[in-house]
């Protein structure tokens, strides 16, 4: 690409997408990106060079042997530097953010081509002189394209991504590089779908407003990327603050997805299993993705009993087919054992890696008596009876089968329930997890919580809503050992927001449209993000209304939160 290709090459910059095919979905998006990659670039061998962030990002979507079948091969990190001599015989896909630190790489990487020609894709919005200055490094004229594809962000689900993004504020205000990003990460998913929407935020928040103010920014400076076809109803980004809920992210969970998030910790699809006891070399790091694991696909939102029940008929199952191979005594056998040996393989590293994920989590549960701590946070989170629950924390806190930070988050749910409540003892509580000698920074927690996420920083009633439910609602965990009754009858404060933006209901006063106009018909899109970050519980209210109200609805988040990360989080945010 010499310096007289620059007009042309910056013309070329495009967007790649199918709105007939996409409809909302952000796994959909990311992956229709990469598959158009990997086919712009011919046939042949390829080799795909990529950052930190866009090796997540692919990894998320699609499976090394998925991959391995597109004719790509090898798999490069370009701030890594080559670690093979020159192959020219090969074609380089090149997939990074336009980073100034990636554009630097990128320069030399195309003074000293190793390879025979490049394909250049960047995940976001490129300035024409970093463009100039590519033209101007490729002496050798090795590369062949350069285009947007706007997949800057972990697809985690068909209706949830997340930006990776922890403690992004500095009090209640951004974390510099934090807010960029997030402004880049959400921009891409609206350049993805397809959507140039209408903004509301959450009126109390000064983060909400403060990026709903720079994506504007991006709208209007960048008009020609979000010319698309509107529908007749105009999508709507909702920008929420966590701030607003914060005992979502503190509760115990009882769904798969979420209770293995909150247990083992789920990190780009991935599950450390290195330090469950005797565990095989095999299983150390485990893959749950729902685009390469179909048992996980189906079962991610059952509840803990079912997904027993569940993982005993696929063992049951597994073992009926191991049978029927046992006897291979004719060619005709042969034939057939060596035909479905694949599959039966694929199912048998499934039955293997969910009875371990599964069994672990069991353990889990009976060794820090989860159940008995969950049923109080649940009642923390639904019910107003102060006297009682605060007899039974002081009883859990006094508890040697309870941990450290089961009984700290217990006094944290406790003070911002009770934080107004004219008898409550929170300084009596603290006391008493001092007697216990829990850490000093499970303690700062507990004062920590109050300032992140008490009275005085909501703008809703979390509690009022709850208190509002109906009779607690007992869920029986059957065949499954060491699990008997869990309460579950907490409701994300993101439902009932959502219920009332879809039925026209959300008063603008604390949810105002940002600029002029405003939208007067039910919203068929909605993008809803989360500055702080979002949970599991959150995805699977979001999964049940798109299924129940018949809208398309994607969340996201800075990052998806268990209840450690959110404490780092509130931790950043009240240093």
């Amino acid at each position: 690409m010499s310096c007289d290709d620059v007009e042309f090459v910056v013309s070329c910059v495009q967007v790649y997408n199918s709105n007939n095919l996409i409809k909302m979905n952000v796994v959909a998006a990311v992956r229709l990106y990469i598959t158009r990659m990997t086919e712009e670039s011919g046939p042949g061998m390829k080799i795909l060079l990529m950052d930190k962030h866009t090796t997540g990002i692919v990894s998320m979507v699609f499976g090394q042997s998925e991959i391995l079948r597109k004719e790509v091969y090898l798999f490069e990190r370009i701030d890594s530097g080559s670690a093979y001599e020159p192959m020219r015989h090969l074609k380089c896909i090149v997939f990074i953010r336009p980073t100034k630190e990636n554009l630097s790489f990128l320069e030399r990487e195309l003074r000293n081509p190793q390879y025979g020609a490049y394909y250049i894709y960047f995940s976001n919005i490129i300035a024409k002189a970093d463009i100039k200055t590519l033209a101007e490094a490729d002496d050798q004229e090795v590369v062949r394209e350069v285009q947007e594809f706007y997949a800057d962000y972990l697809a985690v689900s068909p209706h949830l991504f997340s930006l990776g993004i922890t403690a992004c504020s500095q009090g209640v205000s951004w974390n510099s590089a934090s807010l960029q990003r997030t402004v880049e990460g959400v921009t891409a998913v609206l350049l993805s779908l397809k959507k140039c929407p209408f903004i509301r935020y959450q009126s109390s928040s000064r983060m909400a407003k403060r990026l709903a103010e720079k994506i504007r920014e991006v709208l209007s400076k960048e008009a020609s990327l979000f010319e698309f076809r509107q529908s007749e109803v105009p999508p709507v980004l909702l920008i929420l603050d966590r701030r607003d809920d914060p005992v979502t992210p503190l509760l115990n969970q009882w769904t798969y997805q979420a209770m293995v998030h909150e247990l083992l910790t789920i990190n780009n699809n991935r599950v450390d299993l290195s330090g469950v006891p005797g565990i095989s070399k095999e299983l150390k790091e485990v893959v749950l993705s729902a685009e390469q694991d179909e048992f996980y696909s189906a079962n991610l939102y059952l509840n803990f009993g079912e997904i027993g029940q569940t993982i005993k008929a696929l063992m049951e199952d597994s073992q009926k087919k191991a049978k029927s191979h046992k006897k291979v005594e004719s060619i005709a056998d042969m034939k057939n054992f060596v035909e479905a040996y694949p599959q039966f393989k694929k199912m048998s590293g499934t039955v293997t890696k969910h009875v371990t994920v599964v069994g672990e989590l069991s353990s889990l549960v009976s060794r820090h008596n989860l159940l008995e701590v969950s049923e109080l946070e649940q009642e923390l989170a639904c019910q107003n009876e102060h006297s009682q629950q605060l007899q039974r924390i002081r009883r859990l806190i006094d508890s040697g089968g309870v941990r450290d930070f089961d009984a700290a988050r217990l006094v944290m749910l406790y003070a911002l329930r009770y934080e107004k409540h004219a008898n409550n003892d929170i300084n009596g509580l603290v006391v008493e997890l001092r007697k216990r000698r829990v850490p000093d920074e499970l303690i700062e927690a507990v004062l920590n919580m109050k300032h992140y996420g008490g009275a005085n920083a909501r703008q809703s009633d979390i509690f009022g809503a709850q208190d509002a439910v109906v009779k607690i609602t007992k869920r029986i965990f059957k065949d499954l050992k060491g699990v008997e009754n869990v309460y579950t009858q907490h409701v994300p404060l993101l439902k009932e927001t959502l219920e009332d933006l879809v039925k026209g209901k959300l008063k603008e006063s604390s949810f105002p449209y940002l600029g002029k106009g405003q939208i007067n018909k039910r919203p068929q899109d909605i993008i809803v993000f989360i500055v702080g970050g979002a949970t599991y519980e959150e995805s699977l209210t979001v999964y049940q209304l798109n299924k129940n109200l018949g809208v398309r609805i994607v969340l996201g988040g800075t990052t998806i939160h268990n209840s450690r990360s959110f404490l780092e989080e509130v931790k950043a945010a009240t240093r």
